[in-house]
């Protein structure tokens, strides 16, 4: 070999060995950097934290005490399974009686109340100075009453949230409409009057009623007790009695309705506006039980919602909402061919009759419009005659009486009714005029049908405005029966006088509801005979933004939007139908302001409660929730151990029920206990079961607050103040409490308070750290920080507790929780601390959590960061802040992802806003519409320029522009759960340029996780995982299915759409039908030229 060529060689050689040399560093760098990160020194750390924070957290907390004290009454105790059919049984039984109550006490109202019309004389002159809810103790200037405003005595009353009321008497407010003064209105306040001895009478019987009240088909609303009522800052109280639930529903029974809308071109500019308020004020009487459409016409139809075609949706609030965005899409031009529109609302109403859906009772067709050139007798001859069962309600449109005649033919020849609308004023007014009619065959028949509502809150009563938003919105349904006139000469007209009712707060059928026999995950709900949710845990009727806030649909919140795993609706359908049975499936139950999961299997049992049209449901959880268990110790014991001054009970449960004697109403149910034991309350009804209990719990708990007490003396413990409080609670709603600092000095002041709803018991559920305990495997400790409702998380405390099990049986009840809450800085110095232990005997640590080559991460078993080297990130979810071991994790299968839904959801949109709809609200803005529209007409020359459009759009349709709103959605989002298996798990994520190594190590008896990361290797292409909700959007294609799906749903028992004896002739008329010949002419002739 040439010498060149060996030199080459040799070169070649020693750039061949450099470059192996630094390949296999490199390699040795990236593929070892495993190495870097021993899994045995992280099991020490995890190990030396473990075991230093559950001695804390065991001794604090007293938990070995108190599982040794319940050990020692196991053999003095019975266990036993639950009966879920015959809890449901027991439970629907007391909710019938409870409501039986109620309607009676309506059914009284309503008796005296024909009682006295039927007495009463009308009197046209009739003078009589009644107390208007408005003008009450209102003076002049010169220090007089005002009329009608005389002096009534008001005197705060606790049980009506200690709102200034008089119960001796009520008081009557009349529509800002409406004149106060007005024959009908002074006869009817006069008469209505003998009601005040019945309310009075009914609070007497039942204590726990709350308001009551009579609704006028006049107008006017009598309430007792007596309350003043405030106007708007326009000076409107836009209440009317007659558009509420209530009153519609028993007023008239379900009905079909097709509304035709003229969108010809003589309907251009205000008419069209009154037309469309006309079409949303009919929509405002419409119910749950209710099916509509709504068609507008001219020369051709034109569906509103085009996806709806020849089909009726369910009057519920979202579907209605659907359509009143719609209308604002309307346009007036061409040609109104009103026979083409009859003839397609006719079979549209056949057809769907047909089907068996619908509501199989009244059936009616609404036209609006601004006038008809005929009467159509061959079309109603064609489909309605004889027997005239579709009934046919005209509102003509405009001050023109030219075709007056004609409408009110059509809806004389109909069963119907006509009127004229001139001004948006006049729309309320008129369109009530139809639920009278309706109401007809009802009065005839005397049938006074209870009727119930959904759930529902009405934020126009006084009563919710006078009160903070958090507790003035309250969710209630109401109880309601028609009155009658029972006088001979009017049974053929079927007079409604009015409807009586009086309001029951959700929250009171949960104090029927025994809460310590569901368990900790149980819970029980009722729905309507429409599968909309009367009470729910998972129920949101308010959201949070500054302040709570009512959901706009609130009120129709079908049960499969909150038990959404029953994708086949099998347990909604069995409740709708009135079944009684049980139904099993796995459940995923979001707590902790939804950031995590609780996967169980629940089974739900069933059965309908007589009288009302609510179905009751209760849902207990498998394992130890299936058990309840009986303990029993004397009377003395347990009150001497009940005297104890850290003892409390949950004061939404019902041991005793204090709402029956006014006397009661100011004990707290400790109180309350205490004074029934001793037999000083002999009238005090109480829960005899669940008291015993309360005596045992308290006997068994007590040794511990001397244990908590030595702890606090002894100044050498808890020197530096790391633990701030200990706790416990009981399956009774016993609870106990002890500081270890001074009040001022908690971190958390909010916890175990009011304030702090999740973690206290309530109504519908246990604690937040009770139900995460009880998951937990028997011994170990669940530690969480708490969630702010802000963005960033700020809390600045460590939450700690463990379930007390009478058994070592999984199986067997969790009798009691037991915890401690200690400061974030030093739970997270006890960590670092911790981690920087070794094994080297020299003592030197070949790595710790203070390089800068690892991240050092405490987290939970939902993910979220407890420990950072950044406390920033405490409170984040680990996800967010290391995206690409999260994915490794979930694809190693030591976490996994649950997907879950919220129908419930609110999401921001922009929205086009204007002050339109204010302006229909303000009497002087309507005024001043009709003004601009006369001065219209007198122009009718310049139609063609359109110029009424031009006038009126600066009133409803100011400059729009796009706001930011919260709008009612559907998310869907993720949760994170470990995989209590793997203990221990290490892992290489292949990045960009590098292999990023990591060990995850589960801290012993505990929730908690350590993961040590490499430092040194950036993962940037991976994108961080967050929980952040997603809202599902629909295509057009599956919001029409969602749209013309029906799901079933039972309907009223009783129907009234017809009586032969019915009086077909009061069908309304018209003002002013003589209008001078030019006058008829001219609007006669425009609609010709128009078209």
């Amino acid at each position: 070999m040439l010498p060149g060529n060996l030199n080459l060689l040799r070169a070649f050689g020693f750039f061949f060995f450099i470059f192996w040399t630094a390949f296999n560093t490199a390699l040795v760098d990236v593929v070892g950097s495993e190495q870097q990160i021993p899994l045995s020194v992280v099991k020490l750390w995890a190990s030396a934290f473990g075991g230093e924070i559950k001695s804390i957290a065991a001794k604090y907390s007293g938990s070995q005490l108190l599982q040794k004290k319940y050990k020692e009454y196991e053999k003095d105790v019975a266990i036993e399974e639950i009966d879920g059919l015959q809890l449901v049984k027991k439970l629907a039984k007391n909710m019938e009686e409870m409501f039986h109550k109620k309607s009676e006490a309506v059914r009284r109202l309503v008796e005296a109340a024909e009682d006295a019309y039927l007495k009463h004389e009308f009197d046209a002159d009739l003078q009589y100075e009644y107390f208007n809810a408005v003008l009450i103790n209102e003076r002049d200037e010169e220090g007089n009453y005002l009329e009608l405003g005389k002096e009534f005595i008001l005197v705060p009353n606790d049980h009506f949230n200690n709102l200034p009321v008089n119960i001796s008497l009520s008081d009557v407010q009349v529509p800002t409409n409406m004149y106060n003064k007005d024959p009908a209105i002074v006869n009817g306040v006069y008469w209505s009057e003998s009601l005040n001895k019945v309310f009075v009478d009914n609070f007497d019987r039942d204590p726990s009623l709350i308001w009551q009240y009579f609704g006028s088909a006049k107008g006017f609303f009598r309430q007792y007790p007596g309350i003043k009522w405030e106007p708007d800052e326009n000076g409107v109280i836009a209440f009317d009695c007659r558009n509420r639930k209530w009153y519609i529903q028993a007023a008239t029974s379900p009905k079909d309705v097709v509304i035709l809308v003229d969108v010809s071109g003589s309907m251009k500019g205000l008419r069209l506006t009154i037309a469309k308020q006309t079409v949303s004020s009919i929509l405002d009487t419409l119910g749950d039980d209710d099916f509509f459409n709504i068609i507008a016409y001219n020369e051709e139809l034109h569906y509103v919602e085009p996806c709806l075609n020849g089909t009726l949706v369910q009057a519920d609030r979202a579907n209605k909402e659907h359509f009143r965005e719609h209308l604002d899409k309307l346009f007036a031009k061409g040609i109104g061919m009103l026979d083409i529109a009859l003839n397609e609302a006719f079979n549209m109403l056949n057809e769907f009759n047909h089907t068996g859906q619908g509501s199989i009772c009244s059936q009616a067709i609404m036209l609006i419009t601004d006038g008809a050139v005929d009467t159509y007798d061959t079309i109603f001859a064609k489909y309605n005659w004889p027997d005239r069962k579709v009934r046919i309600f005209t509102y003509l449109i405009g001050r023109e009486a030219a075709f007056a005649d004609n409408l009110k033919w059509m809806a004389c020849a109909n069963k119907g009714f006509f009127t004229q609308i001139s001004t948006l004023a006049d729309v309320q007014e008129n369109v009530m005029e139809y639920l009278h009619v309706l109401s007809r065959p009802k009065v005839i028949d005397q049938e006074h049908d209870v009727v119930w509502t959904e759930a529902y809150i009405d934020s126009t009563l006084p009563q919710a405005q006078k009160l903070a938003d958090d507790q003035g919105l309250v969710l209630m349904t109401t109880v309601a029966m028609p009155v009658f006139s029972k006088q001979n000469e009017t049974r053929s007209k079927g007079i409604l006088l009015g409807v009586v009712g009086t309001d029951v707060p959700v929250k009171e059928l949960l104090k029927t509801i025994p809460k310590y026999k569901l368990g900790i995950h149980g819970y029980a709900f009722a729905i309507t005979n429409n599968g909309y949710i009367l009470t729910h845990p998972e129920l949101r009727p308010l959201y949070e933004e500054g302040k709570k806030r009512r959901k706009p649909n609130y009120s129709s919140v079908d049960l499969s939007e909150v038990e959404w795993e029953d994708r086949d609706d099998v347990l909604r359908n069995a409740m709708v139908n009135r079944k009684t049975g049980k139904f099993s499936m796995e459940v995923k139950k979001t707590v902790d302001k939804g950031k995590r999961v609780l996967v169980m299997t629940n089974d739900y049992y069933y059965t309908d409660i007589k009288g009302t049209p609510f179905s009751l449901g209760v849902a207990l959880s498998r394992g130890h929730g299936k058990y309840f268990f009986r303990g029993n110790v004397t009377v003395e014991e347990g009150l001497h151990d009940l005297e104890h001054p850290d003892v409390s009970l949950a004061d939404e449960w019902s041991y005793c029920n204090t709402d029956l004697h006014p006397e009661h109403r100011q004990m707290t149910q400790l109180e309350a206990i205490k004074r029934y034991l001793t037999g000083k309350e002999p009238l005090l009804q109480c829960d005899k079961e669940l008291i015993q209990e309360v005596l045992f719990d308290a006997v068994v708990s007590a040794p511990i607050e001397a244990y908590w007490t030595s702890l606090a003396l002894n100044k050498s413990e808890n020197s530096d103040k790391g633990v701030e409080v200990a706790f416990l609670g009981t399956r009774t709603g016993l609870s106990r409490i002890n500081l270890f600092v001074g009040p001022e000095q908690l971190t958390n002041q909010d916890f175990l308070t009011a304030e702090d709803k999740e973690n206290i018991f309530n109504a519908d559920h246990f604690p937040l750290w009770y139900r995460r305990a009880a998951e937990q495997i028997p011994g170990s400790f669940v530690y969480s920080i708490p969630f702010s409702t802000e963005t960033a998380n700020k809390s600045n405390v460590v939450t700690a507790s463990t379930a007390i099990q009478l058994l070592d049986d999984r199986k067997s009840p969790v009798v009691a929780a037991v915890g401690i809450q200690m400061k974030l800085e030093f739970f997270q110095r006890k960590f670092w601390t911790a981690s920087r232990q070794c094994a080297s005997l020299d003592g030197r640590c070949a790595i710790s959590c203070d390089d800068e080559a690892i991240n050092c991460y405490l987290i939970d078993n939902n993910g979220f960061i407890l420990v950072s080297e950044d406390y920033r990130q405490t409170g984040y979810f680990f996800g967010e802040v290391e995206g690409a071991v999260m994915n490794k994790l979930l694809s190693m299968g030591s976490f996994k992802r649950i997907t879950l839904y919220d129908y419930q959801a609110m999401c921001r949109t922009n929205k086009a806003s204007s002050d339109s709809a204010h302006s229909l609200l303000d009497p002087y803005n309507a005024f001043f519409a009709a003004v601009k529209w006369i001065m219209t007409e007198l122009v009718l020359f310049l139609v063609e320029f359109n110029l009424c459009s031009w006038w009126h759009s600066d009133l409803t349709a100011k400059a729009q522009r796009l706001k930011q709103t919260l709008e009612p959605c559907d998310t869907e989002y993720p949760a994170f759960v470990s995989e209590r298996t793997i203990k221990e798990t290490t892992g290489n994520i292949a990045c960009d340029d590098c292999f990023k190594s990591f060990v995850i190590q589960q801290i012993p008896s505990s929730n908690l996780f350590m993961v040590v990361v490499d430092n040194e290797c950036f993962c940037d292409s991976v994108p961080p995982i967050t929980m952040a909700p997603i809202e599902i959007r629909y295509n057009e294609s599956l919001k029409c299915e969602r749209l013309k799906s029906q799901k079933i749903r039972r309907r009223p028992e009783s129907c009234h759409g017809f009586h032969p004896e019915e009086n077909a002739r009061e069908c309304g008329g018209v003002s002013g039908l003589s209008a001078k010949p030019p006058l008829v002419l001219l609007p006669l002739l425009l609609k010709i030229f128009s078209r």
